[in-house]
């Protein structure tokens, strides 16, 4: 009865309709609804609607209370205790005694955090609790009082328990549903899991217990279900997001990218009656890396040489042609300016080929002369990102030859310091410049960590030990913007540009805000003329 009502909603003419659904179609599909593996943006979406945890992140990238009303952090920066609200409470569900669900406690983060630390599954999370003192990491000191500690400070620490990782798991739904928790998600959040049918529908209902309020005292969320469909082609969820079947797309695909914007990146007045643009920072950057470990003979071993190829890479122009104005060029480095102060004094990496030349000169390669052909590893679907860098590096004399693997082929090669010269992003985990900076790390070095150029800078690697002691925002970002210095000098990567969250969304959704992070959060929005006055 349910995907009959969910069906009838999601059609053309919701007037005939008296509830709210929220259509949606995720072309990569889900492998998870339990928190412990929403370690992909898929996943983390729609675990996001079902699970709630200690805090969250606004809007403006603030961690904010959810589930803890407040917390404490002691003298030594390495003991975080919380207060949880008194009125948050599980989903109802047979794994529950007469199905109602129960107030959740401090017990319930300690169970499920040792879920991910102690590896009672195999979540690909445990890295999260790095920096947990093993001895006593989380304690439930009473129903109402959680504490966790740490074995030396570490400032991101409240970021990263804004990830969906933390949320809470209640241990009866685990064990009644055991290997099939992750198909049976029981949560705290706003929406109660209904039912997944694999490769067609997911469907989510409003929580009606929900705990949180709008700044007027209403219940959320406003809408009444959720609908997520799995059609992989992305040209037919194109055109039934056009008939009105989704409420939004997120994300360009070449398929569809320039009938939507023009090529400066507007919404084609075709569309503006029935859809608006949403643009946002997002903490992303594309780049181009070197492998600079001193083991391995290369002239990429010159920084002169590095930089070159930064300034002979003309940004703008590839975000105008390649990205249609959807990102912006990432000429002051690897950190995108949205959470760090760039240092204006820093080796910059504007468009300047005559500059460009001159270095490559200096480094006994004028005019490409004596360099050797460089080979530049991606995959298929970055390829015109890569043609773009090898008509651009062409200017400098250097012969650049694409090298297209599998994902999985050259995540691999990447790692294990195979490939002198290739593409990558890096999305945030959470919002602090560490874990940009912390590629750079040396103790980082792929293929253990995420160091693929195995740079090495002890100056670097001194101010981030050092920021990860401060508990000062402003002196950490002060020693954040000097690493980010270091790194725009010494330009282990090209960084080519930084993302942008783009979504296009049907006129009569309203209150579907966006972020950094790119996390989708559907508690507020409404839809056509339902909703709270």
């Amino acid at each position: 009865m349910l995907l009959f009502f969910l069906q009838s909603c999601s059609e053309s003419n919701l007037s005939n309709s008296d509830k709210s659904v929220f259509n949606y179609n995720e072309s990569a599909g889900i492998s998870s609804l339990d928190p412990a593996f929403a370690n992909n943006q898929e996943n983390i979406w729609w675990v996001n609607q079902i699970f709630d945890g200690l805090v969250e992140m606004d809007d403006q990238m603030n961690i904010v209370p959810l589930i803890a009303k407040h917390w404490n952090i002691d003298s030594t920066a390495s003991s975080y205790t919380f207060t949880l609200r008194d009125d948050v409470y599980f989903h109802n569900s047979d794994c529950f005694e007469e199905g109602i669900g129960r107030r959740v406690v401090a017990e319930d983060f300690v169970y499920s955090f040792n879920r991910i630390y102690q590896q009672k599954v195999a979540s690909p999370g445990k890295w999260i609790f790095n920096q947990v003192n093993p001895e006593n990491p989380f304690v439930a000191l009473n129903d109402s009082t959680l504490q966790i500690n740490l074995k030396e400070p570490f400032a991101p620490f409240l970021s990263i328990l804004s990830m969906q990782y933390c949320a809470v798991v209640a241990h009866e739904a685990e064990e009644y549903y055991k290997k099939e928790f992750a198909r049976n998600p029981i949560g705290s959040g706003p929406f109660t899991f209904n039912f997944w049918l694999d490769n067609n529908t997911l469907a989510l209902l409003k929580n009606e217990d929900f705990f949180q309020k709008d700044e007027k005292g209403n219940a959320l969320p406003y809408l009444d279900a959720i609908k997520v469909e799995f059609i992989r082609d992305k040209s037919v969820m194109y055109l039934d997001f056009l008939k009105g079947n989704y409420d939004m797309i997120s994300s360009l695909h070449p398929s569809y990218k320039d009938e939507l914007l023009t090529k400066q990146g507007a919404l084609k007045t075709v569309h503006q009656k029935d859809i608006y643009l949403q643009k946002q920072d997002y903490l992303k950057t594309d780049y181009l890396g070197f492998y600079i470990d001193s083991l391995k003979e290369s002239p990429l071993l010159d920084k002169r040489v590095r930089q070159a190829f930064n300034l002979a890479i003309n940004r703008s122009n590839m975000v105008l042609f390649i990205k249609n104005n959807t990102a912006r060029s990432a000429d002051l480095g690897f950190v995108p300016p949205s959470i760090v102060t760039k240092n204006q004094e820093a080796f910059k990496y504007e468009y300047d080929l005559n500059k460009a030349r001159n270095l490559m000169s200096e480094a006994g390669y004028s005019n490409g002369k004596g360099f050797p052909e460089l080979n530049l590893a991606t995959t298929e679907a970055y390829v015109d990102l890569c043609e773009y860098a090898q008509s651009e590096l062409k200017k400098l004399g250097v012969n650049v030859v694409i090298e297209v693997m599998p994902t999985s082929n050259q995540r691999r090669a990447v790692a294990q310091g195979e490939k002198l010269f290739f593409r990558k992003s890096w999305i945030a985990d959470y919002a602090d410049a560490e874990n940009f900076l912390g590629l750079y790390y040396s103790p980082n070095f792929a293929p253990n960590g995420s160091n693929y150029t195995h740079f090495s800078n002890d100056d670097f690697d001194q101010l981030y030990e050092k920021a990860m002691i401060s508990n000062d925002l402003a002196a950490r970002e002060d020693l954040y913007t000097q690493m980010d210095s270091i790194l725009c000098d010494e330009a282990p990567v090209i960084p080519l540009f930084y993302d942008q969250v783009i979504r296009f969304i049907r006129k009569d959704i309203s209150g579907l805000n966006s972020n950094a992070m790119n996390l989708l959060d559907l508690k507020k929005v409404r839809k056509g003329e339902k909703g709270i006055e």
